[in-house]
């Protein structure tokens, strides 16, 4: 009966950290990007000259983009460029070309599916990231 009790104890402790490492990496980067709260879910802009990536998480886990939409607002030297990013599978929506990403302000208007519409501001340094 002991053993029975502590092996108990020890999978009920092991089940009540769980959430709590899962929510650990809320708020910071998965891959590289810069990161910006949309509620129930988290965006990360990935930003490179040739390529603007926003991959979409909720509580750390991958939230699918299929039949979503994404349009990023670039302002960077003086300049406003507008650039629609379609789903690319699993949980990003992508787009590819020439962007000015110096130091540049984004800002993204999201629709995941089941989720509310949301807009969300990201702040690039030199080199893409916060």
């Amino acid at each position: 009966m002991h053993k029975i009790l502590l092996t108990m104890t020890a999978i009920a402790a092991l089940a009540g950290s769980l959430p709590a490492i899962a929510h650990e990496d809320h708020g910071k980067s998965q891959y590289g990007g810069v990161i910006a709260e949309g509620g129930h879910y988290q965006a990360e802009l990935v930003a490179k000259p040739d390529r603007l990536t926003l991959f979409i998480t909720e509580h750390g886990k991958p939230l699918p983009t299929a039949g979503g939409s994404a349009k990023l607002t670039l302002l960077a030297g003086g300049q406003k460029t507008e650039v629609n990013l379609p789903p690319a599978g699993d949980n990003r929506f992508e787009a590819k070309g020439s962007f000015n990403i110096h130091e540049a302000k984004a800002v993204a208007a999201l629709n995941v599916p089941g989720k509310p519409a949301k807009t969300l501001r990201f702040t690039l340094d030199a080199h893409g990231k916060h």
